[in-house]
């Protein structure tokens, strides 16, 4: 799963100069079904409030899944959203993100969710080929 990089921000980078909120642009277009998951999150996060909001519900395809993979794996796409956003991801399978917020109360909690232990417990055979 590729970004659809335009060429102006393709030149952009060539020089040297990218603006963060044009790449995240780039990121939200070429990534509609990850933008969307994470944003939902986040106003989740915001209206109901708590240690952090996440998603337990299997991609609809294997694009969708694969624009999850593509946004969270890389580090550059995942730094640009968390700074976008104002939150810390976290991602557990092939579906499973979570958005927390900046604040470090929820320290532990992101811990927790981020552990070994939460990995394995968060396994299930459905999941094997995601």
């Amino acid at each position: 799963m590729s970004l659809d990089v335009s060429p102006a921000l393709l030149d952009a980078a060539e020089r040297g100069e990218v603006d963060e909120a044009e790449f995240v642009d780039c990121v939200r277009s070429s990534l509609p079904y990850a933008w969307e998951m994470i944003s939902s999150l986040v106003a989740q996060l915001k209206v109901d409030g708590g240690p952090f909001a996440d998603n337990q519900t299997p991609p609809p395809n294997e694009q969708a899944r694969g624009q999850l993979l593509r946004a969270l794996a890389s580090d550059a796409i995942r730094g640009a959203l968390q700074r976008h956003f104002g939150v810390r991801l976290a991602f557990q399978n092939c579906h499973r993100v979570a958005v927390f917020p900046l604040d470090a109360s929820v320290d532990e909690t992101l811990t927790r969710f981020t552990s070994v232990r939460a990995q394995l417990l968060n396994q299930s055979p459905e999941f094997r080929d995601c």
